[in-house]
């Protein structure tokens, strides 16, 4: 049988949730269709639909199935197209995993112009600061700041991101305004810790080629970025942050930034994906 086909035709299947408006999709007599998915299910040696009179219910391994024909087909769509010209106009979905304050104060800001480029590409944009199964989750790409674990992915770096040290003005007005980082032991942090490991990150800067780490005293630690910025605004105490969270709050003149001679080292921003071929649609949206 025709593996491809049969998997286009069990997708429409799932998508319509019916076998009779995937046929009339697919302009295929209700049987032919019906034949197919019958036909996969043996090949497969499973069950992947549960079938009544009236509806159609994909079946675990189904839904399994269902997310590799999903990447498989659009893999092949991407072949057909670096090879014919279409090549300049992609065509799918992509899955893109990321913190949601990257995207909320990077992605989101450039969609409009990244869809009047490749009108044809859908972003699902998954908002998770965790560690995915990119293949169990469906996952095509994620973005990440900060060093990365080991991994068996593929990391492009796409640079850098400015860290900051700032607080509210009232807090500044309190405790005063520390002029190097050693005056940060009289003062509160707000401090962040891993979701995953519970370890609560220090402060850092960069001297003379060197990073020094200062772990500061904090009666609160959040592991939410969002949190973290509306801690610092409502006076709670300092936060290190990728400047790009806070720039509007400092530039209303919410928050303030300090030691501005003595700034974080830059943190590695990456684009990270499967050890395999890129599809052309992760490959403009990489780009």
């Amino acid at each position: 049988m025709d593996i491809l086909q049969g998997m286009a035709v069990f997708k429409r299947v799932v998508d319509a949730s019916s076998f009779s408006k995937a046929a009339d999709s697919l302009a295929m007599p209700r049987a032919s269709v019906s034949t197919l998915v019958q036909n996969l299910e043996t090949h497969l040696g499973t069950r992947l639909m549960n079938r009544t009179t009236r509806r159609v219910q994909v079946t675990e391994d189904g839904a399994l199935y269902y997310e590799y024909c999903t990447r498989i087909l659009a893999e092949v769509s991407d072949a057909e197209s670096a090879l014919s010209s279409k090549r300049q106009s992609p065509r799918g979905t992509i899955r893109v995993d990321t913190s949601a304050s990257f995207a909320s104060n990077v992605l989101i800001p450039v969609m409009r112009d990244f869809h009047a480029r490749y009108p044809d590409i859908t972003v699902k944009l998954g908002l998770a600061d965790r560690n995915v199964d990119l293949v169990q989750e469906g996952v095509d790409c994620v973005i990440r700041i900060g060093v990365l674990d080991d991994s068996n992915l593929v990391a492009r770096s796409l640079g850098s991101v400015r860290m900051t040290t700032c607080a509210a003005p009232a807090y500044l007005e309190q405790m005063g305004e520390p002029a190097t980082p050693d005056d940060l032991d009289r003062h509160c942090a707000v401090n962040y810790f891993s979701a995953r490991t519970g370890r609560v990150y220090p402060f850092e800067f960069e001297a003379h080629g060197a990073v020094a780490r200062k772990q500061l005293n904090g009666k609160l630690a959040v592991n939410d970025a969002q949190v973290y910025v509306m801690s610092a605004l409502e006076g709670l105490g300092l936060i290190q942050v990728p400047r790009f969270m806070v720039a509007k709050a400092i530039e209303a003149g919410a928050l303030r930034e300090i030691l501005r001679g003595h700034l974080g080292p830059p943190a590695p921003l990456s684009i990270l994906y499967p050890q395999r071929r890129l599809s052309m649609c992760v490959r403009v949206f990489s780009e």
